[in-house]
């Protein structure tokens, strides 16, 4: 997109600017001194390959290749580092430029499971979008409902009444966050606020609606009086099942009527219940489905020009979010190339160092800023903007302009039982058969991380995408909270990156001609996670062998050879911690992410592989798994003191505590053989693999307290320990070509 550095029109102030960050040159630079470290290392590696019939051959080429791959990897790694730019909008221009006339937005939350993601956890993030600094009346939400749950259902109704004083309250005092249960949460104490009788008003009936959803939950029944008041209830009186059940459309508020109105008497902003039909052997295309019935049925109520897409634990955390977003996509001189503005993905139940590396500090700060700078934001699936039109399918064209202060006036006329009814349509199994859904129009079909593939497929139409990390988090989610459910997670994402890799929708084959040459390989630093697990298995397990073995891998400490390697780890992991540091972390959290990529590597990346050939030969289906929102107390206090959950007997499990138990007494072996030689020669041909061994030991801590110490219901089951020492014994007795 270039530097924003004047207005569109020469009389007119941009409506944002952005700035690449400082010091690129001189980064270029260092980096391309790790790239000199790195290509000697190759040669090394190359020109020293042990004779056929001497020991460690095979091992020794093993590293080569793992080598070649670590050095490829990091090259990719390196193109959105070069390319880092940073944005900044201006809200006073809009709204001194807009105000009178702001586009209508449409904001989409979805939800699948009510157990896993509570019925009050879903409401709260409907009431911090209902209450933006916004015009209610340009404001309309939308909640799918892919469990098809009527608690869901009379939560979201509960939540309609609630907002008739949240609303005012939050604008009256100006609140934030906006979501009432991180609001109170934040402000348990009457006594620090000045508005404490309101305030305690407002806890009240927040309480109250709260109460009323659980207990409806808990003994899983409505009250009958409860029913009567509004008529979707009798949606349920059908059979429903969470997979076999027919359309559902309800309009709970209708912005359109000037009666619907708040304490204060201002308009409520449209609010729509939806589950699609779905039928037993029936494909429902998981999330992507769900967006593109929302697509359809938003276009038949409402149909505003912008659209956000929240994930239903991912609640708003600035009010100003919209008019923020707006700013890009209403820019006179760039804003008609913008097809969506991405923002990064926050959590608010992260410990103080982040034990399980949710946060991404370093992505989110750099290689994300960096892929914008190219102006090809990931689309993350959630905390997303995006112009209506793009998802329709359409190609950008220069002289495009955008169309979105024209007033829809298909709704104008028409009842709430009519438009419930014609957008039921729209959703039922059999609409898309035949169409374009899926594949030219709205998300992408057939992988679990539809939202990547899809901001990739409007890239190349042409369009460019924002990405904006605010100081303030504009939405925070929930972060995973146990490693079990972390790397699930993880595997789940891995898995769907690299079949985009094998998809024609590959970065290098579909995006070529089409998106910088740097966007493309940026994009393939996630799509490769991966085959990245296989270099990095390769060195956790092969050196701590050899070293049982006595056999080097790495050069001697009196080789000029050895520099190669040494800058290159020292070199890459000081700025690592640096550029950590400036992104906002601490060193602690930092020295936790460099324990969860290992572990995510070794496990969630390398099954993923398996699954995703599994899958391109035709022997698995595509599966989504949702992540649970709700844990134990005991769970959540060992969360919050930073002690890692393990807990199941997960096969991940085994081949991690297999890999910590080999690079523990590799490293107990090795120590012990350089102590004991008199003459130093080990001390010259090993002391890598022992200095390698230790780091992998002290990463490995809280496996060891997990497997031997530990005795609380987060620790590594028995049976896991038992394996592992087994294939320990295994790996030991094998012999080293």
């Amino acid at each position: 997109m270039g530097k924003q550095e004047g207005g569109g029109e020469e009389s007119l102030p941009p409506l944002f600017e952005s700035r690449r960050a400082r010091f690129i040159g001189l980064y270029r630079v260092f980096a391309s001194t790790i790239l000199v470290g790195v290509c000697l290392i190759w040669v090394y590696r190359v020109t020293n390959i042990p004779r056929a019939g001497e020991a460690g051959r095979w091992a020794w080429i093993g590293m080569l290749m793992s080598e070649f791959l670590f050095g490829l990897y990091w090259i990719i790694t390196q193109s959105p580092r070069w390319n880092v730019t940073y944005l900044q909008p201006f809200k006073d221009r809009l709204s001194h430029r807009y105000e009178d006339k702001l586009p209508g937005v449409d904001i989409f939350i979805c939800t699948a499971d009510p157990k896993m993601e509570p019925p009050t956890l879903v409401i709260n993030t409907v009431l911090s979008v209902l209450s933006y600094n916004y015009p209610t009346e340009k404001l309309s939400v939308y909640l799918s409902d892919d469990g098809s749950s009527e608690f869901t259902f009379y939560a979201l109704l509960e939540a309609s009444r609630f907002a008739k004083y949240w609303i005012p309250f939050c604008k009256k005092f100006s609140v934030e966050p906006r979501s009432p249960e991180a609001y109170f949460a934040l402000h348990s104490d009457v006594h620090d606020i000045k508005y404490g009788q309101e305030w305690l008003e407002i806890k009240k009936l927040h309480e109250e609606m709260k109460n009323r959803i659980e207990s409806a939950v808990a003994t899983a029944e409505i009250p009958v009086e409860i029913k009567k008041q509004h008529k979707g209830f009798s949606e349920w009186n059908l059979k429903v099942a969470k997979n076999d059940h027919q359309s559902i459309v309800q309009i709970i508020t209708d912005g359109r009527d000037i009666n619907s109105v708040d304490n204060d008497g201002c308009r409520l902003p449209t609010m729509v219940y939806m589950s699609r039909e779905k039928r037993p052997q029936q494909p429902h295309n998981f999330k992507a489905g769900a967006l593109n019935a929302l697509l359809r049925v938003s276009s038949e109520i409402s149909n505003a020009p912008f659209i956000l897409l929240l994930d239903c634990d991912m609640y708003a955390n600035n009010a100003d979010s919209i008019r923020e977003a707006l700013c890009f996509f209403l820019d006179e001189k760039y804003g008609p190339e913008i097809a969506y503005v991405q923002h990064p993905q926050g959590y608010n139940n992260l410990t103080k160092d982040d034990i399980y590396g949710n946060e991404c500090f370093v992505v989110n700060a750099v290689e994300l800023a960096g892929l914008g700078g190219y102006g090809t934001a990931l689309f993350c699936g959630t905390g997303c903007f995006h112009r209506r039109e793009c998802l329709f399918g359409r190609k950008y064209s220069k002289d495009y302009r955008g169309h979105w202060n024209v007033e829809s006036q298909k709704t104008i006329d028409r009842s709430i039982k009519e438009l419930e009814e014609s957008a039921k349509a729209l959703i039922s199994c059999s609409y898309e058969k035949g169409t374009q859904w899926g594949k030219e129009m709205g998300l992408i079909y057939g992988c679990p991380v539809e939202d990547i593939a899809t901001g990739l497929a409007i890239q190349c139409r042409g369009w460019k995408s924002i990405y904006y990390n605010p100081e303030r988090k504009d939405f925070l989610g929930v972060a995973p909270n146990t490693l079990d459910i972390a790397l699930i997670q993880h595997k789940r994402w891995s898995e769907g990156l690299f079949q985009i890799f094998f998809s024609k929708y590959c970065p290098f084959i579909y995006g070529h001609g089409k998106i910088h040459l740097g966007a493309q390989m940026a994009y393939c630093i996630y799509l490769l996670w991966a085959p990245v697990s296989f270099p990095t298995l390769y060195y956790v397990t092969v050196p701590p062998l050899c070293l049982l073995h006595g056999i080097p891998l790495f050069p001697k400490v009196s080789s000029l050879w050895f520099l190669a390697f040494a800058y290159v780890f020292i070199a890459k992991n000081v700025y690592s911690i640096v550029e950590a540091l400036r992104s906002g972390s601490t060193l602690k959290a930092w020295w936790y992410l460099q324990r969860m990529w290992l572990i995510r590597r070794i496990t969630s990346y390398f099954f993923a592989f398996f699954d995703t050939i599994k899958r391109q030969l035709g022997l698995s289906e595509t599966e989504f798994a949702l992540t649970d929102k709700v844990i134990t107390d005991d769970v959540s206090k060992r969360y919050e003191q930073e002690i890692m959950e393990f807990g199941t007997a997960s096969i991940m499990y085994t081949v991690l505590a297999t890999s910590a138990l080999l690079n523990f007494l590799s490293l107990v072996w090795g120590t012990k053989r350089v102590v004991m030689d008199r003459h130093y020669k080990a001390l010259d041909q090993l002391i890598s693999q022992v200095i390698l061994s230790g780091i992998l030991v002290l990463i490995n801590l809280p496996v060891y307290q997990a497997l031997f110490i530990r005795s609380d219901k987060g620790h590594i089951p028995s049976s896991v320990m038992f394996k592992s020492v087994f294939l320990l014994a295994l790996a030991c007795l094998m012999p080293i070509y």
